[in-house]
């Protein structure tokens, strides 16, 4: 028997494509949460006036117009850690200011450059490791400035970075292999 078939306990032969399918969807869900979570800190809100749509003509109404709104993303908007966050962490004593400030200005680049190394399937292991090593800094954070809803999240990202880990040997689609 060879290594890509299995007996179950029918004693019929079972491909383990199940393993790296799973490990291919898991691979795929926390690239792109970290990905996606890396660019949202690039995001900001601006407010446009649009004018009303008459519904009669379809034209625009310049007398009436509405405040919209709209997202757009920039490096001027980079905030690794949201502003309100920013000031309960400030007056925590056991997290030191420098590491704040530190942490505030790699965790985009840190969850961009993670995501697309899994996605691509360059180091997935490594990618996996520093992803589950920023879901626990995150974590000890909001330890700290007790936020129990948000650990509990981070606590699922944990066993999803885990469970990837373990199947991570079945990693079919990879540029890099070894890490």
């Amino acid at each position: 028997m060879n290594d890509s078939t299995n007996k179950n306990s029918d004693g019929a032969s079972q491909c383990n494509c199940d393993y790296s399918l799973a490990f291919l969807l898991l691979r795929v869900w926390l690239g792109l949460r970290a990905l996606l979570a890396g660019v949202e800190k690039f995001g900001a809100y601006k407010t446009i006036q649009q004018p009303i749509i008459d519904p009669t003509t379809g034209q625009a109404d310049p007398n009436m117009v509405v405040d919209v709104k709209v997202k757009f993303y920039a490096l001027a908007n980079y905030a690794g850690v949201p502003a309100g966050l920013k000031t309960k962490f400030a007056n925590e004593a056991l997290l030191p200011g420098f590491a704040l400030n530190i942490f505030d200005k790699v965790l985009g680049p840190a969850f961009i450059i993670a995501g697309v190394m899994l996605l691509m399937g360059i180091g997935t292991r490594t990618s996996l490791f520093v992803q589950g090593l920023i879901y626990t800094s995150l974590t000890v954070g909001l330890i700290l400035i007790n936020q129990p809803d948000g650990i509990s999240w981070l606590g699922i990202h944990v066993a999803l970075v885990v469970m990837a880990l373990m199947l991570a040997k079945h990693n079919k689609l990879a540029l890099l292999k070894k890490w």
